[in-house]
């Protein structure tokens, strides 16, 4: 008896002492950690959520994250994982020994459940990282923020048959995506240490980000490790790469290298590549062969519409929505406006009209963004809706009124810095690496582009705490339901309801979506 009182007094000693801990000092699994306070907000840098993917952990699943001894610093950003040159416009560190999170939370959260927001950065899943984005906004509104990197371009999605034939855990190929599972169950483990809820993550991102949230909705393997989810600018019909495509892609590319083969030494040898080798620039967003998303069989088993279509996603709520000048992306359709009109055969005429009042670039550029992004969200939350599951719509218009001249819309991408609150406070020139349109100069912030943020930033977090974003006390937002796509726009004019968003475009492209001969 004597003894059970001394182990249970030891272990209140230790509660008592974990409850006292300072604001920048917290315990995971693997060891402690020492973050850093700024104002009312601390933040852990750095923290390994697996074990370096690199020699024969090349092109595996992730392995759990080593223990460390003593205390670890969590002052600085892990490196980026290796970006494929001049993908995004990245500049700093980057090695294979890349994953690590990042994490904001408020210095008073002793005993705290705190909603948690998981970010998925962009960047064509060949570049970027989760120390570009500042989560200290999100920590001030009481929600624990977690970004994080996860691997890129060949290193984080490729398929090879040498690979396929070897693998202990069999043909896989979606790394970067297993990665994102891999922080997210790190995050179900660890996160209540930070005063985080595990019961209560919302995953996030936006491009690249936003189509990894919709494919781990439809991931077998992500169930249960989120509560919610939020797509932007998600893409919610690409249908991804096919496995086979995939193998012969990866096959080809490796003999470049010289190397050949599907037995264990030709896998052996491109796990002793030099990762500068596999980091060769692609040739664009657009070409087949670029690195992203692959229907593996296993982590990915059906491309995201269909798995929607048939009410296969995980039914959480969903938040869905994109920018007005989505287009932005792929400047080739600003050059050549006729190689999208052209497609449309006798019916171009009325599209130009219809959808760029008789300006040809205009109704190329509106075509892509309804076609790519806008109509694919209304998809995805009609089909939401259809199962019962909460399925909110947003649309981003919102440009500065200095730049409104110099653009068709708001840019893909150009929401993010809106929905973190960190808006320049100076001026700032766009680096000559961002591909994307539109203006190269940015003016500071003025009041009204700070009162758009506030309102899209309180949305999130609303949908964050309670999963309605019609909670954060501006204009009401309703759901989507199978007889009405209510939208909510954040545009010049603030932030509006508009009913039956583009209705008629919407439908016209919906059903040439849906044709089995529309252009994939």
């Amino acid at each position: 008896m004597s003894r059970l009182l001394a182990v249970l007094a030891a272990g209140c000693v230790l509660a008592a002492a974990a409850a006292q801990a300072a604001p920048d000092q917290a315990r995971v699994r693997s060891g402690a950690l020492k973050g850093v306070v700024t104002g009312e907000v601390a933040s852990f840098r750095g923290i390994p959520y697996a074990a370096p993917p690199i020699g024969a952990l090349r092109w595996r699943a992730p392995q759990p994250a080593k223990a460390w001894e003593g205390v670890r610093s969590a002052g600085d950003y892990g490196p980026a994982c290796i970006q494929t040159p001049g993908a995004s416009g990245y500049r700093g560190a980057e090695s294979e020994d890349c994953l690590t999170l990042n994490i904001w939370t408020p210095i008073q959260r002793r005993g705290a459940r705190l909603p948690v927001m998981v970010w998925i950065h962009g960047g064509g899943f060949v570049g970027g990282s989760g120390a570009r984005y500042d989560g200290a906004h999100f920590a001030e509104d009481g929600i624990v923020l977690v970004t994080l990197n996860y691997r890129l371009g060949r290193l984080g999605f490729f398929a090879h048959p040498a690979l396929s034939r070897t693998n202990p855990e069999g043909g896989l190929a979606d790394y970067g995506l297993m990665d994102q599972i891999a922080a997210l169950k790190w995050v179900r483990a660890n996160i209540s240490a930070f005063g985080g809820d595990p019961g209560n993550v919302t995953v996030f991102g936006e491009s690249a980000g936003g189509m990894s949230v919709n494919y781990l909705l439809v991931s077998p393997l992500a169930r249960g490790l989120f509560a919610k989810a939020i797509s932007e600018s998600g893409f919610g019909r690409t249908p991804g790469a096919p496995l086979a495509r995939a193998r012969a892609s990866g096959a080809a590319f490796i003999k470049t290298l010289g190397l050949s083969g599907d037995d264990a030494a030709t896998a052996g040898a491109m796990r002793a590549l030099p990762a500068s080798a596999l980091a060769a620039p692609t040739k664009g967003l657009t070409d087949p062969d670029t690195p992203g998303p692959i229907i593996d069989g296993v982590l990915v088993a059906q491309t995201v519409p269909a798995a929607f279509a048939k009410g296969d996603q995980a039914r959480v709520p969903l938040l869905v929505g994109g920018n007005s000048f989505e287009a932005s992306l792929l400047p080739e359709v600003i050059r050549h406006p006729e190689a999208v009109l052209d497609r449309l055969g006798p019916h171009r005429d009325g599209a130009v009209t219809l959808f760029g009042s008789g300006d040809s670039i205009k109704a190329a550029a509106n075509l892509v963004t309804l076609s790519q992004v806008i109509e694919p969200d209304r998809f995805l939350a009609r089909q939401a809706a259809k199962v019962g599951t909460p399925a909110f719509v947003y649309y981003f218009s919102y440009v500065p009124e200095a730049i409104r001249s110099q653009t068709l819309g708001a840019g893909h991408g150009a929401e993010v810095s809106y929905v973190f609150e960190t808006l320049p406070k100076a001026p700032f020139d766009r680096p000559a690496s961002d591909t994307r349109l539109g203006p190269r100069h940015f003016p500071a912030a003025t009041p009204a582009d700070e009162a758009i943020s506030r309102a899209m930033h309180a949305y999130w977090v609303a949908f964050a705490k309670t999963g309605d974003p019609g909670n954060a006390g501006g204009p009401p937002w309703p759901a989507v339901t199978p007889a009405s796509d209510p939208v909510i726009e954040f545009g010049a004019d603030g932030v509006n309801l508009r009913p039956g968003f583009e209705a008629f475009k919407l439908d016209m492209l919906a059903a040439r979506a849906a044709a089995p001969t529309a252009p994939a």
